[in-house]
């Protein structure tokens, strides 16, 4: 059995890449020529795979953005998933937190339903409602810890005793991946440099995924200084609008390639 950070080093290390693409299709943004297919959603989706799949160290669907499209958007999901090389990573972004039985149908959901490797959670609920997530050696969880948005300190820094808030989700994480099967990693913008290098200190086995390069302007250097853990195991630096819609024409594949392998060298110089 391959666990979660065995696939992930081993995606990493193939690739050369610390790059995640988040799979986020807007039915509005696709080209053209997706539009006339039979299955937009599916073809874009599987473009962007096929142009980049030896670029990256995994993908990131966002759920919300195929659920948009009610049933045919996740059945192009699930297609979408399985068409995905089996050495490459998948994280279902569902930032999922429920209670334990509920719970352990939305890990039934990513896991078996739709195939994925990992998924992100909120942590709000604790560890009953995270257990399902994390059964399992081959499976992960990202939790929320500090998100890229502009008003995520509202209330992930809201003081706990002499600690804001995103710390103790890393305190109690480094607990729950010790005792648990599958691997909790952490959510960390690169939006927050500061914060994203703070957490590494907490918590310096957890893999982090870092969303915010790219469209929202978060700190490449950053991501690549504080993202690793002290293993080695490198971060996944997500990138969404500016692969995906990288073109709007018939060359829209070529261009998110371009755009991917971009990313990907620009990550690599500064490892160096």
């Amino acid at each position: 059995m391959t666990t979660f950070t065995e696939k992930l080093r081993e995606a990493q290390g193939r690739n050369r890449s610390w790059l995640c693409i988040g799979l986020d299709p807007v039915m509005e943004r696709l080209p053209k020529t997706v539009l006339a297919s039979d299955n937009p959603l599916l073809a874009f989706g599987r473009a962007i795979v096929e142009a980049t799949a030896d670029l990256v160290c995994a993908y990131k669907p966002n759920l919300g953005f195929w659920l948009a499209e009610g049933p045919v958007g996740l059945r192009a999901l699930q297609d979408l998933i399985a068409s995905i090389p089996n050495h490459v990573p998948v994280i279902l972004d569902g930032k999922f937190g429920d209670v334990g039985h509920t719970a352990a149908a939305y890990a039934r959901a990513a896991f078996e339903t739709l195939g994925v490797d990992a998924v992100t959670a909120n942590p709000y609920l604790g560890l009953d409602a995270l257990r399902p997530f994390l059964a399992e050696e081959e499976h992960g969880v990202f939790l929320l810890a500090r998100t890229s948005n502009p008003s995520a300190p509202d209330l992930q820094d809201r003081p706990v005793g002499s600690h804001p808030l995103y710390e103790e989700v890393a305190r109690l994480a480094v607990g729950w991946d010790a005792a648990q099967p599958g691997i909790c990693g952490l959510v960390v913008g690169a939006t927050y440099p500061e914060e994203l290098a703070r957490l590494r200190e907490l918590a310096p086995d957890l893999p982090f995924l870092i969303p915010g390069v790219g469209a929202q302007g978060g700190s490449l250097e950053a991501a690549v200084a504080h993202g690793p853990t002290a293993g080695g195991l490198g971060p996944l630096i997500n990138s969404s609008r500016g692969i995906l819609y990288a073109s709007q024409g018939a060359d829209f594949a070529e261009a998110a390639r371009a755009a991917a392998l971009i990313l990907r060298d620009q990550i690599n110089t500064e490892r160096q």
